[in-house]
């Protein structure tokens, strides 16, 4: 009969904290793979992006706007710079913005109507351009020199266009990028619908009330 091997104590201690170290190493490989794959998750945008999308991001900054105004052939044309007149109102805080811009736009062939503050105490954030029912194209037109602007359709009967100033606002879009004439096919802003589905429309600024 054989003596069992005595128990020794030592050994066993060093037994118990290798297992330990063994345990220990795995949670950490593991949380590390948890981590890991979670960062690519996010990297490739699977996770953290937002079901809801923000008004930037939406057609027009999620301003409904009507479809450019198609001819008898079913295409949609710009107008002359010539044949639209532009009222340019400033909305921010920063004075001469307004004669700025109007000059500008008058140096690419549009006719200026007046320059002044928007009226009131109200600051615009984007660039708006104002319209009504007998002006969309011409709206689609001076919109094509803006990259920020909001097309804003209001109760105005005339083709007057008001290009209302935001403070987001830093220049027109280079002038080699815009396409210019009367033989310009326009693109209607995505999900526009027909003018007259667009109700509760804001009143237009009265021209008196920029004087």
């Amino acid at each position: 009969m054989t003596n069992p091997e005595a128990f020794d104590e030592r050994k066993a201690r060093q037994q118990f904290v290798r297992d330990r170290q063994k345990i220990v190493f795995t949670i950490m490989i593991a949380l590390l793979a948890v981590v890991l794959v979670v960062a690519f998750l996010f990297y490739f945008g699977v996770l953290g992006k937002s079901t809801k999308v923000t008004a930037a991001e939406k057609p027009n900054y999620g301003v409904t706007a009507p479809c450019a105004t198609a001819n008898s052939n079913g295409t949609a044309k710009s107008i002359a710079a010539g044949s639209v007149s532009v009222r340019v109102l400033n909305a921010t805080g920063k004075s001469g913005l307004a004669d700025a811009v109007s000059e500008a736009l008058v140096n690419r062939g549009f006719t200026a109507k007046g320059v002044s503050n928007y009226p009131g105490t109200k600051t615009f954030e984007r660039t708006e351009i104002r319209f009504g029912k007998n002006g969309i194209n011409q709206a689609y037109t001076v919109a094509g020199h803006f990259n920020d602007a909001i097309l804003r359709m209001d109760d105005r009967s005339d083709k007057l266009v008001d290009v209302i100033i935001g403070s987001t606002f830093s220049n027109l879009v280079d002038e080699d990028d815009v396409k210019t004439g009367t033989d310009q096919e326009l693109t209607s802003i995505q999900n526009c619908v027909s003018p007259d589905k667009i109700k509760d429309l804001p009143a237009a600024v009265k021209h008196d009330a920029v004087k």
